[in-house]
């Protein structure tokens, strides 16, 4: 009988040797997958952001890349997904996807990590693959559940509505789970084999409904299996993973208690933990021919330091300056547990050294107006200060807090054109009276004749004249190699450049990051 124009549904029942089956899908097997399949994409796009971070940095570039692949991936699905839905049985489709990202999801890890150390040039495409891959094959799970949920025109509205908002719940769950839960209590690698084997493991339970792809779910299950041990033995590990990154510390073969911490692949702090006094990395020696010089020797200073890292700088001038208090300002509570566990941190009440886990722009909002001799600036975000602490209202809040002598120090990293540098130091003067840039000569205007390398900048700012001569004579003799340059020449080297605000502070985009991954 062939079905009247007026029928809700046609018959399209599978012709051939296959024994008849429901062909719907109930509710709850259907908010299940749909909820399931939509936090597992949310949940490969975050943690995706942290495997590349040690290769590629964790600027705005990267993000917007994971973002916009991972949005590809999800409107490519949902409109690849609804057409085969349309052409076949659904009920065939919903495993294989699942298994298949299940798969590429737990290879994920071994894949990127191993491309990064082996063939970095290929970075991004296999970057790009194993997100476009899974977050197709997840967001074409919704069109097949649907399909199979529509037994009646009369209910469209209905279940489209609500499998589109189970999906959307699932991706917040997804969202919320990942950054405030799994990231904080286990590493990336883990918690990807873990969800590859969750998707796996449902294509099995779909596929045994259906009385299908036993064999193939042995195999991805199996494959998942492979993927998580060999994973253990791929490059580019981390001794440990933190909120923010991906952290190691390299012993210094020259020096027994020297000691790298190395954060997504960039070097951030040199420390002896037996001698405070020994300052490898030129900046901070720089820092150090800064502050010597502005306050007596030996005097005790009260500091804040937005940044901690391996808190190089707050031990030495506890070790310089007896009773000196440094409270730090350090958004990582990770980095804060290797302080202690690896580097020896003790109590603040031994060390002088207080460190709070805190974004450092609300801790600068904290502090008394006046309290302060120093405020040091050093932290990063990958290659760059994090935005919002390079604007003239954060550095206002520095001003605040400084009292009448006080002295701003900040680490600056650019390289090329240094238009970051030139921005930052642009908003300084539009905040301080007397502003001094440290650095190499080429790459602060004192040699013409070269081009600029980039690298570690230090700038200094205060409401106090900046004694120049005395500062170069520090770094002479710290043999830091840096020149220094104020006035009227610091002025020409600065030009033109935007003075940065709340309102708009592109650092990202200003930024132009160096050749290595070991800028300081």
């Amino acid at each position: 009988m062939t079905p009247s124009p007026s029928s809700p549904v046609a018959d399209d029942s599978p012709k051939g040797d296959d024994p008849p089956r429901d062909r719907g899908l109930g509710p709850r097997a259907a908010a299940v997958l749909v909820f399931g399949s939509s936090a597992a994409v949310l949940v490969v796009e975050i943690v995706a952001l942290r495997l590349l971070a040690p290769y590629l940095g964790l600027t705005l570039e990267t993000s917007t890349m994971v973002i916009g692949v991972a949005l590809t991936a999800i409107a490519l699905g949902s409109w690849l997904g609804g057409r085969i839905a349309d052409q076949v049985d659904p009920h065939r489709l919903i495993g294989p996807a699942l298994g298949v990202s299940g798969v590429v999801v737990a290879l994920t890890p071994l894949l990127l990590r191993t491309t990064a150390e082996w063939s970095p040039a290929l970075l991004l495409l296999v970057a790009s693959a194993t997100l476009l891959v899974p977050g197709a094959l997840l967001s074409a799970v919704t069109p097949f559940v649907t399909k199979l949920r529509l037994t009646s025109l009369a209910e469209t509205g209905t279940v489209v509505g609500r499998l589109s908002g189970v999906g959307t719940f699932g991706a917040i769950v997804g969202t919320v789970l990942t950054g405030f839960v799994l990231v904080s209590r286990l590493p990336v690698s883990s918690i990807l084999i873990g969800l590859g084997t969750l998707l796996v493991i449902g294509a099995a339970l779909v596929g045994w409904r259906a009385r299908r792809w036993r064999r193939a779910s042995a195999v991805a299950l199996a494959t998942v299996v492979a993927a998580s041990l060999a994973t253990a033995f791929a490059p580019g590990g981390c001794d440990a993973e933190t909120r923010y990154h991906c952290a190691q510390v390299v012993a210094d073969p020259d020096r027994a208690s020297g000691r790298t911490l190395v954060l997504d692949g960039l070097s951030h702090s040199y420390v002896d933990v037996e001698d405070p006094a020994h300052l490898k990395f030129a900046y901070v020696r720089a820092i150090a021919s800064v502050v010597d010089t502005a306050f007596p020797e030996g005097a005790p200073l009260t500091a804040h330091h937005i940044g901690g890292g391996g808190l190089t700088f707050p031990r030495y001038l506890a070790d310089a300056r007896p009773g000196t208090r440094s409270v730090v300002s350090e958004i990582d509570g990770g980095v804060v547990r290797i302080d202690r566990e690896r580097f020896g941190l003790g109590p603040s009440a031994a060390t002088g050294v207080d460190v709070r886990v805190e974004d450092g722009r609300l801790g600068l909002r904290q502090l008394a107006a006046g309290s302060h001799d120093l405020v040091v600036g050093d932290a990063f975000g990958g290659v760059s200060v994090p935005w919002h602490l390079t604007t003239s209202q954060a550095l206002g809040d520095v001003r605040r807090a400084l009292d009448e002598d006080g002295l701003y120090v900040a680490n600056l990293i650019d390289h090329g054109k240094l238009a970051f540098a030139r921005a930052e130091v642009a908003t300084l003067a539009e905040t301080f009276e007397h502003v001094a840039l440290l650095g190499k000569p080429a790459d602060i205007g004192l040699e013409t004749t070269a081009s600029s390398v980039g690298g570690n900048l230090v700038v200094v700012a205060s409401r106090r004249p900046v004694d120049a001569p005395a500062i170069q004579e520090a770094l002479d003799a710290r043999d830091v190699g840096w020149r220094i340059t104020t006035g009227g020449d610091l002025a020409t080297w600065t030009g033109n450049a935007p003075i940065l605000t709340d309102d708009h502070a592109p650092v990202d985009q200003l930024l132009q990051p160096g050749p290595t991954r070991t800028a300081r």
